[in-house]
């Protein structure tokens, strides 16, 4: 039976959605082709119309995942509140993959790796422009240091097991950033 060019982009958004999911949680290593396959309503067999390997499903979820808007359009300020949050933190599978991924990403070939670049460089540019009260080169640092400190206050809280440290890191790094950021 053949599947119209329609629902062959459904299908393929559903596999990219799916392995963005899984791979947020458990990461690259854990989570075969077949679970994401399953994961998406989908059999193992229909794989490789879409991808060559599971490298490449990697390269393109990251694309895939990297690419959606951040929430920054809500204002910085909200959106550091709503990043630096224990829901957030709680949330692995439908939070933020630079947090989740760009670790795992380093072992990754380079198509995923230049995703990761490309998604990072976008989200600076997008916190660059929530930032455009400060001169045009102090808001590129203050983006790329705010994001850096958001990204990295992320995985730490989620490392630990001490909830009140973990809810340490959420609100210093939160109140720091904060800081840094009045005139």
């Amino acid at each position: 039976m053949k599947v119209s060019r329609e629902q062959m982009a459904e299908n393929r958004h559903r596999i990219l959605a799916e392995a963005s999911r899984l791979f947020k949680d458990r990461g690259f290593d854990q989570v075969s082709v077949a679970e994401v396959m399953q994961a998406a309503g989908l059999t193992h067999g229909g794989f490789y119309g879409h991808f060559s390997s599971k490298s490449d499903l990697i390269a393109q979820t990251l694309e895939h995942a990297l690419a959606g808007d951040s929430g920054v359009s809500r204002g910085f300020d909200a959106y550091l509140e709503s990043y630096l949050s224990p829901r957030h933190r709680d949330r692995a599978a439908t939070g933020c993959p630079t947090a989740a991924l760009a670790s795992d990403t380093r072992q990754q070939p380079a198509k995923s790796r230049t995703a990761m670049a490309a998604g990072l460089q976008a989200q600076i540019a997008r916190i660059t422009d929530s930032l455009s009260d400060q001169c045009s080169q102090d808001s590129r640092r203050a983006a790329i240091g705010s994001w850096s400190a958001m990204v990295g206050a992320m995985i730490l809280a989620r490392a630990v097991d001490d909830g009140a440290l973990s809810d340490e890191i959420l609100e210093q790094t939160r109140a720091w950033i904060s800081k840094a950021q009045q005139p």
